[in-house]
């Protein structure tokens, strides 16, 4: 059986591929086209997509023998599921692995912009650093602040757990409110989408990009947001409509933002990166060895399960019944 992996991987995935089936893994530098993955995938029992690829209707309809789609993310919007549903074809994704990982990037974005970090860093570079002053490159306490979490999920609770260690206070906002017992292991305030926007000193969003979540964070929101306000995304970029809060930080209506997703990823919104007041990451929430590794991992015990005729351990949500035992 043969497993097409659309970018490399970490080896110890591949590994563990390699064992049992024939490998077609593109190792170039500049990405596949769409055309040119199809081609490849089309005669494949399985593939290690990522979320970069779009395994739309279109793709789905060519594939002749794929009986897996695994996504070496968590997310998974990249991949029509109910077409590749229709077709009988498993999605997976690699839930639960990348938390402490993405929460540690969420609570970097928040010290960085906060405190001028990556500003400052340059600043130094440049030469310009001449001694101490008593009003050089001030920022923004965290202690005592109140931070806003949109989507308490797993993510948003580990950056709740680290908020805890820094003195904040803690809001949020869920779809479904959490038990009393989660709420008070956070000291955590349930509010209103937008009484947490209007009330927080940081917010930092968690939730995944549904038809509910697209641009959620529009200019009315940005609007309600205090002028000392830092917002971060780490979940997926157009859960923020990015030109508003482009407009917001240019006019310095809100004190600063960091992204490390992007509405039109991998390009950002013009005059974004002329800001000084953002902090811009190329989508490293899961960036550690250990974490992309135990992904790898994910993914070819997915492939294994379904390619030897088990239903695969991480299905998406939307298959879980469609496929279940």
């Amino acid at each position: 059986m043969r497993v097409f992996v659309t970018y490399e991987i970490p080896d110890f995935g591949l590994r563990m591929l390699r064992e049992k089936f024939e490998l077609d893994v593109y190792t170039g530098e500049e990405f596949l086209t769409k055309e040119e993955m199809i081609e490849r995938a089309k005669k494949a029992d399985a593939m290690v997509a990522h979320l970069r690829d779009p395994i739309d209707a279109q793709f789905i309809q060519s594939l002749e023998k794929m009986k897996i789609i695994a996504d070496y993310a968590v997310g998974y919007n990249n991949i029509d599921v109910q077409v590749a549903t229709e077709r009988g074809i498993y999605v997976t994704h690699t839930p639960g692995v990348l938390t402490e990982a993405t929460a540690d990037i969420a609570f970097a974005l928040i010290l960085a912009v906060a405190r001028r970090i990556v500003e400052s860093d340059k600043f130094v570079r440049d030469g310009k650093f001449v001694g101490w002053k008593p009003k050089l490159m001030l920022g923004y306490d965290l202690y005592g602040k109140t931070l806003g979490i949109i989507g308490m999920g797993r993510i948003g609770q580990a950056v709740a757990r680290r908020a805890l260690g820094f003195g904040m206070n803690i809001v949020y906002h869920n779809r479904n409110r959490l038990p009393q017992e989660v709420e008070s292991e956070f000291k955590a305030r349930y509010l209103s989408v937008d009484e947490l926007i209007s009330t927080s000193d940081f917010v930092s969003l968690h939730t995944p990009l549904t038809k509910e979540t697209f641009h959620m964070i529009d200019a009315e929101k940005i609007a309600r947001m205090k002028p000392n306000a830092i917002i971060v995304n780490t979940a997926r970029g157009p859960v923020i409509d990015e030109q508003a809060l482009y407009e917001a930080l240019k006019e310095r209506k809100i004190a600063g933002a960091g992204f490390d997703v992007y509405e039109n990823e991998p390009k950002l919104t013009p005059g974004l990166e002329k800001l000084d007041n953002v902090v811009l990451l190329p989508h490293i929430g899961s960036a550690t060895y250990e974490t992309r590794e135990k992904m790898s991992q994910i993914v070819a015990l997915n492939i294994i399960e379904a390619l030897e005729g088990r239903i695969p351990p991480n299905l998406v949500p939307e298959q879980k019944s469609k496929f279940s035992k």
